[in-house]
């Protein structure tokens, strides 16, 4: 199968009539359930591409709803209901038919409209029984409610779009398979648990990947993710490393990682790790936590050694970072003679074994990254992000861009002061007279970043109709958010001079 069908124990999106997005995994042989809307064989759809809208029947199975009744359907929706007959085609749904008998005015208003349960004539036994005994996904259903109104024809085009559009996202059993992105993880968190991943937003996302200059190439990425693998999928994504590759790209990556080897045999190529295109996470507990790389089929608990996140993800604690000869995993352990492991059982040869792959795979992590010359650092985390850039920033190249991301504005505005061109001014004044700067005044450098500035962006929904243009007022509240930009610069040593011929020039009288 390619990666444009659906493929067993994958993630896909379930995009449902109410405007609400489902995000499950697809099981063989399982049956996927989806709540008032109905449930269906997960077999159904296995193998067939994406983007397909399908009805769910009264029996279970699912109908594909072809491009052209769905054209159709709009289209309907979009037409005038003053035209006659002669003018339009004759409408193919029971719906529409509904709609074009109740409405016979364009110019009406809803001043004397009164909106009753009682204008209802239909129960809700009645519905019940409605939708138990139709097999048309619902359509019907919607279709007899609509006729059973009283006053359907006091409305206004409008309102009675709106109602009839109410009623399909109540009753309409019908949903569109959608393949799983990190906008889509983005927006469906904002609804279940914002908090986890720090409020962040599709368009903060963006901006993100922007600022940061992130791209699939050559490069390193120093990343503190605490928004639960959100802002690591996002990085991933812009480097081509967050999907599994077909066969061909796999063995080039394995071409790669062996070239890397440099010779020396003793290292395997499980304990390898790429040095180009990678994101290294600085953490601060036993192990990060990047639940939402599951959805793009990588778990960190049993990693797919075939997923390119294997060899260019790379994980390190903030003790291997600022001291890592305190770290036990860093120590290399006891090196037993071959001649003495032949004698051991092979589970405890199998344990040694192990310990040493992980010692070996830690120790190239960790000097690779006190090494330095990262090209970017990107900071997603309630930590102070001054006591962040203390220790990550002097592990940037030249030119290297920082971003950093908070929900509210008041952490970055203190970033910006102590990287603000009166504390260089100030700080250079401490070197120049040989004064040691206080580290209350100045807990960073502040020569290290050029032109600190914070940005921000929220979308907002508009509704766009004729006269009626306006912001939604139903949007979602919360943190705006907002990112902390610089570049990183490298001091000049010594004294600066400028050169070159300042005279002036003779002013010429004509």
């Amino acid at each position: 199968m390619t990666a444009w069908n659906v493929n067993a124990d994958a993630w896909v999106v379930l995009r449902l009539p109410s405007d609400t997005r489902k995000i499950l995994e697809v099981i063989p042989n399982s049956v996927i359930d989806i709540g008032k809307f109905g449930s269906f064989a997960a077999n159904q759809i296995l193998g067939r591409p994406y983007h397909l809208t399908y009805d769910i029947q009264a029996d279970g199975n699912l109908r594909r709803v072809p491009a052209c009744e769905l054209n159709a359907e709009a289209l309907e929706d979009e037409t005038s209901p003053t035209e006659s007959h002669d003018e339009r085609t004759e409408p193919t749904t029971e719906v529409s038919r509904v709609l074009m008998e109740v409405t016979k005015v364009l110019q009406k208003d809803n001043r004397q409209t009164i909106d009753d349960t009682s204008r209802q004539t239909l129960s809700m036994e009645e519905i019940e029984e409605l939708k138990k005994a139709r097999t048309d996904a619902g359509k019907g259903v919607i279709a007899k409610i609509l006729a059973s109104h009283t006053n359907l024809d006091e409305k206004t085009r409008f309102s009675l779009a709106k109602y009839s559009l109410r009623k399909s996202k109540k009753y309409l059993r019908r949903f569109t398979v959608l393949p799983i992105g990190v906008p889509t993880i983005a927006n469906w968190m904002l609804e279940k648990d914002a908090a986890r991943t720090m409020e962040l937003r599709e368009e903060t996302l963006g901006l993100i990947r922007t600022w940061s200059n992130v791209h699939h190439g050559r490069g390193r990425w120093l990343v503190v993710d605490e928004t639960a693998g959100l802002v690591t999928a996002a990085l991933a994504d812009s480097m081509d490393i967050l999907r599994k590759r077909n066969e061909e790209d796999l063995y080039g990556s394995e071409i790669e990682l062996m070239s890397q080897t440099n010779g020396n045999h003793s290292m395997s190529l499980e304990s390898l790790a790429a040095t180009t295109n990678t994101l290294t996470i600085v953490h601060q507990n036993a192990q990060p936590n990047l639940a939402m790389l599951k959805y793009f089929g990588y778990d960190l608990n049993g990693p797919d050694k075939a997923h390119p996140l294997y060899s260019h993800l790379k994980t390190l604690t903030w003790l291997q970072i600022c001291d890592p000869a305190s770290d036990p995993t860093y120590t290399e352990p006891e090196v037993v003679p071959e001649a003495t492991l032949q004698t051991w059982k092979s589970t405890k040869r199998g344990i040694y074994h192990y310990k040493r792959r992980r010692w070996q795979r830690c120790k190239f992590i960790v000097d690779e990254a006190i090494a330095g010359e990262f090209d970017g650092l990107v900071v997603a985390s309630p930590m102070d992000p001054c006591s962040i850039l203390r220790k990550l920033v002097p592990l940037l190249k030249g030119g290297g861009h920082v971003v950093v991301y908070s929900p509210t504005i008041e952490p970055l505005q203190g970033l910006v002061d102590i990287y603000s061109k009166d504390r260089k001014a100030a700080y250079m004044q401490h070197l120049t007279s040989n004064e040691e700067p206080a580290i209350e005044d100045f807990p960073v450098d502040p020569r290290l970043l050029l032109a600190p500035d914070i940005h921000t962006s929220r979308v907002r929904d508009w509704q766009v109709l004729p006269g009626r243009t306006h912001p939604m007022m139903t949007s979602r509240g919360g943190a705006d958010g907002f990112l902390f930009f610089a570049r990183k610069v490298i001091p000049a040593e010594g004294q600066v001079a400028a050169r070159g011929n300042f005279a002036k020039k003779a002013k010429v009288v004509g």
